[in-house]
């Protein structure tokens, strides 16, 4: 999907702007082989018609409506160039792209979008626009394409913008691109991206539950990489609260599954669980595949925290199966890693470590910081257990250096923890000394995101 999103943008130029209304009504009379006299009778003559088409008078708005009559079409189309329910027939458009995505694949969805945007931006239809952008931008997302995803999402924030859109409309768009930038390991500025919109809708009163939910239960992924858990657990806390008043049954779901990360690092693994199921039965129910998908790679994880080692191979084999089927690249790739994780703690070292290196040809620090220093910490953890030190310390230090810029606290600490004691086992003492400094002082401030206080609690 490469390149295509400058193909899809704002033209700044549509059918209304760009056409008179004189020149309007007569190229309506002409499609529809009618003299000035058919359309002007029995009200008007059809020498004002030709004044009316030549720009020469503006016509009143019960001419105006007379003449739409006259045309078989709608005061509407008349005076805007907009088709007749146009903006309703776009909704049910948008409405069957994004089925396609959910049951389908993004490829398959790509066009549908691309000819939404062509036609709601001739038209000026903001919101539609918006909307369809978004559906690029998803597309684009789970194919891996994060800065094409970027575009599209920046996009439909300039269109909404621009159309003086309120805030609570803007918010798919700005949860997309927090999105791309938590994918990218750019996890303070997701975590800046979301709480700002979040403390404007607050302090503005603009309570719009739907809204709130979602940028609440986004920026609790960032939270719990960065190491901030009770930053996260408060925003679960606060998505909770406002779940009865949201209507939309795949948002509520999105929540049960972020919540269960929180629940997970309070070990309260059995309710993790349980918030997974009930996530997974609804994405069942409205065949959300990536978002099902999600919730068997959460399941595997909870497993794998269990340390019931084949249940949670078998959930992140039907994740990784999933997403293949769908060509949601990135995320398998994520589910990859995983997987081998528990590969490696059943001793199957060699099915591991292949399915790491062919992981590696594709994920990049640009595109899952924390999924390729986890590949490189589990290749270290392989390389210790056949006693090539060398290679190990290699891996781990590829792994901090990949961590760092994205200030995964909690897994920085991690390898520090790992190659400290590499280091001292293998004589380095100062050396393993200095790499636990850095992994204490990690440590000593999780959670800090450098964005001052938490997002402020709704009104």
């Amino acid at each position: 999907m490469a390149d295509r999103a400058a193909a899809a943008g704002v033209r700044g130029s549509n059918r209304s702007g760009g056409e008179t209304i004189g020149h309007r009504i007569h190229r309506l009379r002409a499609e529809r082989g009618l003299t000035q006299r058919e359309v002007a009778d029995p009200s008007y003559t059809a020498a004002y018609i030709s004044t009316v088409e030549a720009g020469k008078v503006r016509p009143s708005e019960k001419a105006l409506r007379h003449i739409a009559e006259r045309l078989g079409s709608t005061y509407e189309e008349v005076v805007s160039g907009r088709p007749a329910h146009l903006a309703t027939e776009l909704r049910v458009r948008l409405s069957d792209a994004q089925h396609v995505l959910a049951t389908e694949d993004p490829v398959a969805a790509f066009p549908l979008y691309e000819v939404l945007v062509r036609e709601a931006d001739e038209y000026a239809l903001a919101p539609e626009l918006a909307a369809a952008l978004v559906g690029l931008g998803q597309c684009d997302l789970e194919v891996g394409e994060l800065e094409q995803a970027r575009g599209y999402f920046e996009r439909a924030e300039t269109v909404l913008v621009r159309a003086g859109a309120p805030l609570p409309q803007r918010v798919p768009a700005v949860r997309g691109r927090a999105l791309t930038h938590l994918l990218a390991g750019e996890l303070r500025y997701a975590c800046y991206l979301l709480e700002q919109a979040l403390d404007e809708l607050n302090s503005s009163g603009l309570h719009d539950p739907e809204a709130l939910v979602l940028l609440y239960t986004a920026v609790i992924a960032p939270y719990m990489d960065l190491g901030a858990y009770a930053r996260a657990a408060q925003a679960a806390e606060l998505a909770l609260a406002l779940a009865p008043q949201v209507s939309d049954a795949a948002l509520v779901a999105r929540l049960h599954r972020g919540v269960a990360r929180t629940l997970l690092a309070e070990g309260r693994a059995a309710e993790a669980d349980a918030s997974l199921v009930k996530a997974a039965e609804t994405y069942q129910q409205l065949q959300i595949r990536t978002e099902l998908a999600h919730c068997h790679w959460m399941r595997g994880y909870v497993f794998a925290q269990e340390d019931d080692l084949e249940q949670a191979e078998t959930a992140l084999r039907t994740a990784h199966a999933i997403l293949l089927s769908r060509r949601a690249s990135l995320y398998a790739h994520q589910v990859g890693v995983e997987l081998a994780d528990v590969l490696h703690r059943q001793g199957k070292d060699g099915e591991a470590e292949g399915l790491l290196n062919g992981l590696l040809d594709e994920l990049s620090s640009a595109h899952s910081a924390v999924h390729e220093a986890g590949a490189h910490r589990l290749l270290g953890l392989i390389a210790e257990r056949r006693h090539d030190d060398a290679e190990a310390k290699d891996r781990y230090t590829t792994a901090m250096n990949v961590l760092e810029p994205a200030g995964a606290a909690g897994d920085l600490a991690d390898i520090c923890r790992l190659l400290g004691d590499l280091l001292r086992r293998t004589g380095s003492v100062e050396s393993a000394l200095d790499v636990y400094r850095v992994g204490l002082g990690h440590r000593a401030s999780p959670g800090t995101t450098t964005l001052g206080p938490a997002p402020a609690t709704p009104f």
